[in-house]
């Protein structure tokens, strides 16, 4: 049991801490808006992600294996709405001054919450700790219990590193040109990071 619970930590740690959609635009927010203005999108992140987690585990699991077609039309909205935000990310603009701009705010809670059934790296992770930690012959709310303890306490330093990188990129971010090719960048990061789960 030991050996699970320490490979269920690994899993939980690397899932986490690599780049994802949450992370990269963890990243953003930190770098546009600062640490304090995107804690309740960093808090909707762990919470949201956590609750898709514990669905999951109690049921959607089974909803998917009996429909695959559905899990398969997620996916693709979710790709879509990635790449819509990819695209949003190139074309940013060069300035980091969004304070007039209203349509451009961090996203709430709510909003980092709801932001994680459209995630596809968010999906996998999901299912694959319920695929892979759960055993059917035992009670599954025993086992979510420990999962989501583990996962939450796993990203809130993982998610958390992205947002303090993001926000201590702002300064060199001011220069318009370095700022258009960090936009690019996590643009183009933010559709690799779609791609890749396609061909999985």
């Amino acid at each position: 049991a030991n050996l699970a619970y320490l490979s269920l930590i690994i899993f939980c740690i690397t899932t986490s801490i690599t780049p994802g959609p949450n992370n990269l635009l963890m990243l953003l927010s930190g770098v546009k808006y600062g640490v304090k203005a995107s804690l309740p999108h960093f808090w909707g992140i762990c919470i949201g992600f956590i609750l898709m987690v514990d669905i999951v585990g109690v049921g959607l699991g089974e909803l998917f294996t009996h429909y695959p077609i559905i899990h398969t039309i997620m996916k693709y909205v979710g790709a879509l709405y990635m790449l819509y935000l990819s695209y949003k990310t190139v074309f940013a603009g060069d300035t980091l001054n969004l304070t007039k701009d209203n349509s451009r705010k961090p996203f709430t809670m709510l909003q980092g919450i709801l932001f994680q059934w459209v995630n596809p790296k968010a999906w996998i992770m999901a299912i694959g700790v319920i695929a892979t930690f759960t055993q059917v012959n035992q009670s599954i709310w025993l086992q979510l219990v420990p999962i989501s303890i583990i996962y939450f306490i796993a990203m809130i330093p993982s998610v958390l590193f992205w947002l303090l990188g993001g926000a201590g990129l702002s300064k060199y971010l001011a220069n318009p040109k370095h700022l258009r090719v960090f936009n690019w960048s996590m643009g183009v990061l933010l559709a690799f990071s779609i791609i890749t789960i396609f061909f999985e």
